[in-house]
Formats: C-alpha cells, structure tokens, sequence
C-alpha cells in the first residue's frame, strides 16, 4: 500500500448522552469520500480513541468498514499502553478487512527505542498488514529514533510514518536515513516543509471539515509542484493551524464539523466543550480559510 494524498483521522459523533451516534458517523465518512480525500483512519487521537472502551473501538472500526466498503482505504488504530491491547485491535482489523494499521508508542510506559521497537514488531505479526508508524512523543512521552527505525524498518510491513514530533531534525534524519519509509506530515503547521521533503501524504486533523483546502494544499505541492501555489494556500491555513493548537483540539474538530453542517456532538471526559467566544472565533478563521484558498486555487490570487 502506498499512502498517498490526504488522510483524515475521522471524528467520533457523540449524542447528547454521550454515547457514538452511528448515523452522524456515517454521513463524516460519506461526506469525507464525497469531498476527495484519500484515506480515512478511525481509532486515531481525533477520534478520541483513548475514551473509548474496547468494545466500542472494535464496533466502530467494523462499522466504519461496513460504510467505507472498498471505496477508499481505512485505517484502523492499533494504540494502546499495553501491548496486548494494542494486539487484539491489529487483529480485529486484519479480521474486518482493513487496508492498514496506525503503530504508536505506549504511552506512559516510557519504553527504550528497543522496548519501543519489540512492541510495534509484535503488533505486526498479529495482523500483518502494512503499518504507519506514529511518531507523536509529546503525547506518548518517548520519541522514534534511530535505533527504533533500524530495527523496525527491516519489516517489510513498514511502509510510512504520520511524523508528529515537530522536530524538524527527525523529519531530516527519516528522509535521508530511512527513505523507504515513506513521510507523512503529522504536524500541520510543517505541512509544506514535509512537502518539500518528498513527504506524498498528510494525516491532518483538520480535514474533517476543510477537506478540500487540505486536499488543494496536496494538489498544488505534490501533484502540481508548484510551491508559490502552495505557500500561498499553506500562508491562508496557518490561522487555523494556531488556533488549533490553543488548547481545545479535539473540540475545535468537532466544531467545525458542526459549521459545515455535520453534527459531532460533545467530547467526552476530561475534556470541556468551546466557549460561545472561541466558537465565534473558530467560524471566522475558518470562513477568511475558505475564502482565500477558493480565490487561490481559481487563479484570482495566483498567477
């Protein structure tokens, strides 16, 4: 499998009980399809997959599965602190039929980079499928380096990495170091500098609601390889990508979500919903977001 394009790791619609509303879940991965992306994960961290019992995990993953069919690749979270955990989950999607896998570190266990490597390389027999690696040590506490890509790098299963460590060094080391591993930009605001590193993918948060902005930022830099188009869309995005990384993530998804006309609901415990405040200024970011990306990508502001 080759990871390719925009992939959206799809938000979890609550109801107003806080339990996963299946309908509104569906019409996320339809409008998804609809709108051009080229992959979707579910059981990702915008997925909220870390407040989720495992049951529900399995159900949504099927789920998604079930609506998705074959017409885009699915790509199911295997993240977990207990390796054992994370095995089941690369079982249950080798069983639905999923395209890949998304490899994480454990959290809080703080493993060695060979620790580290044991625990992806046992989740990859479990399932056998191909594996992006996830690389995000601000939330895992340990960070993917070297000697962990040397070890895993040898699977032929390892085929990509969602890199959000915001280390600009690493970005260089994988590119230079490991370039069969292929880059996917997990650090929004990068997006360009991976671009222009030969990363082909983007795992992006934001696409749940701005789907064809991210995929015009793809187009213009991979596709077209015109990166005075790209720095242009990528100048008109950075006002979201900082206001995203207020303190609220999750949240400011969900919203905007609810903007385009999705419902997503509340998020569960421990976060809190946005303020009527930072609601209003997430609809305005956004609304100068599309209004600028659609006069760029028309030629209105771009030669």
């Amino acid at each position: 499998m080759k990871f390719e394009g925009i992939y959206t790791p799809a938000v979890t619609p609550l109801d107003q009980n806080g339990q996963i509303d299946r309908p509104a879940f569906a019409a996320v991965l339809e409008s998804l399809i609809k709108a051009g992306v080229h992959g979707i994960i579910v059981g990702g961290s915008t997925g909220e997959y870390y407040a989720q019992s495992s049951q529900e995990r399995f159900e949504l993953a099927a789920y998604a599965k079930e609506v998705i069919g074959t017409r885009l690749p699915l790509i199911i979270g295997t993240g977990a602190t207990r390796t054992e955990d994370s095995v089941e989950y690369a079982k249950a999607a080798k069983e639905i039929g999923a395209d890949a896998i998304l490899v994480s570190s454990p959290p809080y266990a703080l493993p060695t980079e060979r620790e580290n490597a044991v625990h992806a390389l046992t989740v990859d027999r479990a399932a056998n499928l191909p594996i992006m690696l996830y690389n995000y040590p601000a939330r895992m506490g340990v960070v993917m380096g070297e000697e962990y890509f040397s070890r895993v790098g040898k699977s032929k299963n390892v085929v990509a990495i969602k890199e959000s460590s915001g280390d600009m060094g690493n970005l260089h080391r994988l590119a230079r170091k490991f370039p069969h591993i292929s880059l996917s930009c997990g650090w929004d605001d990068q997006a360009l500098e991976f671009f222009a590193w030969g990363a082909k993918s983007w795992v992006c948060a934001g696409s749940n609601f701005l789907p064809r902005e991210h995929v015009a930022l793809y187009e213009a830099c991979v596709v077209e390889k015109n990166f005075d188009k790209g720095r242009a869309i990528m100048s008109a995005m950075l006002p979201l990508m900082d206001f995203l990384e207020c303190g609220k993530f999750v949240q400011s998804i969900k919203h905007g979500c609810e903007i385009i006309g999705l419902k997503a609901g509340p998020v569960r415990a421990p976060l809190r919903g946005m303020t009527s405040e930072e609601k209003r200024t997430l609809e305005t970011v956004v609304a100068t977001l599309k209004r600028t990306v659609a006069q760029i990508t028309s030629g209105a502001n771009h030669a």
